[in-house]
Formats: C-alpha cells, structure tokens, sequence
C-alpha cells in the first residue's frame, strides 16, 4: 500500500497527516516538535511511505535532515507557489498536512531544492553578511540624511564610511542632539562594517569556488564573496532547464499567474531566491561604477527608461550571464551581453 504524508510544521508542534494512494485519510496527528516522537509515530507505516511533504518555512532544517537519515524520501513544498493549489483544501482543514500530502499524492506539489547540510553554514554565514549589509547601508543612508536636513549638502556614502566618530558633529553644526544621533549612526556603521568584515574573513579562509563557478569572477562587480553567494545559493546549475528559469529564481524578471484569463497573481516579489536578487542588484551596482561596458550599458538604457529600470536591466543581464558561465564553465563576454 503506497501512503503520501504532509507535516504542518510549526515553531513547537507539527501536525502530521497520511494519505494513501486514492487520497483517503489514514491517520493524522498533532504532536511536539520531538524527533523521536515523530519517528515512533511514523515507523508503523514507514515502509508503505513513498514521500513526506514538509512546507519550507523557516525551521525546516532539522525534521528534513531527521526524516532523510531514516531513509524517508523527503519534498519541499515552495510555500509561494502552493498556493495555486488553495482549492483542494477541505474547508474544515485547520492544518496543510492533508493539503500538503494530497499535492504529492497528485504529482503536482510545487518543490523547492533540498540544499546539501554540509553547505548550509556557510551558506547561512553569507546570508548573515547579506542582513548586515543592508542594515549598514539603512544607517548610511540615515546619516547621509541627517547631514542633508541640517546642511544643505550630501556627503559621499564612502565619506561617510571613513570619517571618525569625533569628526560627526562638526559636520551637524554641533548641536547636542543631533551629534548624538550621528555619533550613534557611525558608531553602529563602524561596528557593523566590523562584523562583516570578520564574515568575510572566515568564509574566505573556508570556501572556494569550484570548478566551472570559478569563472564567476569575470563578471563585473563579482569578487569572491558575491561569487561565493551566488554559487551557495544557485546550487546545481542543472536543476534549472532554461536560463528564464535561472533568472525568474533570481527575481530579475516579473512574473503573472493567469487561469481562466484572470491574473490571479503577479510580481516576482515572494517567489525565487532574494539572496540572489539582492547578489545580481549588488554586482549591477559596482559594474555601473566601475566598469565601462556596464556603465554604457546603463546609460543607454537610462535614455529609454528611467533610472530605476536602467539598473534593473543591467541586474538582469547579469544574471543571465551567470547563468551560462556556470553552465558551460566559460568566462564572462562583455560583447554577448551588452548588445
């Protein structure tokens, strides 16, 4: 007998639901987040059990990991993308275990990739730099306005990253209050710039590229940490068919979801890899700095557009490039993508 089983997972409990092979409730159960209750309860059924669906939240890792070294073949449910599928819930389901299990018993369950745990930490350690990042540039820009509102001028993002602590309140006409407020934006800049520093140290001293994803480093506004990030988080570049696919997961196209010529959803903005998407915006932003070829094609498209779908193409271009560096293992070739 062939079952198909969906565990709701949540931050303490999960709900665990099996189905057999016509889609009838065989058993289902709420129980604590505890490895060895949940495979006391699954060992009755595990050698009828063809898969177990578990929605790729945020804990994910250590039911996945638990459940795939008892031999359990294991599906990732992309959390975005089942929605599609919201019909088939019964409407008295105050859980998705059935929900999640009948999408697998049908073949159509929406997967996401099953990132190897060897890798994850470092990978986990990029993402970490990636939040730091963004949390320095928010303070930057903070201090950048603060300085504007009382001055009338801008000061330089790089400025702002080398100035002293004591140098802040000349530039906010000494003014106690808002030298304060300054000081604090350095302070937490300067600590933060601290901590990814550190991060990169450790990961470069851990992680090389490999093979063909070596030659991300041709690519404009692509050192070693973007590479880095951009390989961890792709994975295996064969599990993407088409370069649209690569670059719909990297969030650098729109996407809209039509059924019976109603757009039910649009927008790129939940679906794929914001890790990627914000890699690909970081390196279109250093390439339009500091590289020629990137910076003309950025102008051109500034004539057309605006500046904001300028850096979004520039964006896009880029990650198609990746795409085909990582499949054919060839260095970037300014002339084949800035056309």
């Amino acid at each position: 007998m062939k079952l198909h089983t969906g565990f709701d997972l949540h931050s303490t409990n999960n709900y665990l639901a099996i189905i057999d092979k016509n889609g009838k409730r065989v058993f289902k159960k709420k129980m604590p987040n505890d490895s060895e209750q949940i495979l006391a309860v699954l060992k009755p059924y595990k050698h009828d059990i063809v898969g177990i669906a578990v929605e790729s939240t945020y804990n994910w890792y250590w039911l996945v990991d638990m459940l795939m070294a008892e031999g359990y073949k294991m599906h990732l449910a992309n959390p975005a993308e089942i929605q599609k599928y919201s019909g088939l819930k019964y409407a008295d389901d105050q859980h998705d275990a059935f929900w999640l299990s009948e999408m697998l018993r049908l073949g159509i369950l929406p997967e996401g990739y099953i990132y190897p745990k060897e890798d994850r930490p470092i990978r986990d350690l990029l993402r970490k730099r990636s939040h730091l990042v963004r949390l320095r540039t928010s303070l930057i820009i903070s201090l950048q306005n603060i300085i504007s509102r009382n001055n009338g001028f801008k000061i330089r993002v790089n400025d702002v990253k080398a100035i002293k602590v004591d140098k802040v309140a000349p530039y906010l006409n000494g003014n106690d209050d808002l030298s304060l407020a300054g000081k604090v934006s350095k302070d937490s800049i300067d600590f933060l710039t601290h901590q990814i520093r550190a991060i990169e140290s450790v990961v470069e001293k851990k992680m090389e590229l490999r093979n063909k994803y070596s030659y991300l480093l041709t690519i404009p506004g692509v050192g070693k940490i973007l590479g880095l990030t951009i390989m961890l988080e792709t994975g295996p570049i064969s599990r993407f068919a088409k370069v649209g696919n690569y670059v719909s997961y990297c969030r650098k196209v729109s996407s809209k979801w039509i059924s019976n010529d109603k757009v039910k959803g649009k927008g790129n903005k939940k679906s794929g890899n914001k890790y990627l998407a914000w890699a690909f915006s970081e390196a279109a932003e250093l390439a339009r700095r500091f590289y020629p070829e990137p910076r003309a094609y950025y102008n051109r498209k500034m004539q057309r557009t605006n500046k904001m779908a300028a850096y979004n193409a520039l964006s896009h271009k880029l990650a198609r490039a990746a795409y085909y560096i990582m499949r054919d293992g060839v260095p970037f070739m300014p002339e084949k993508c800035f056309v």
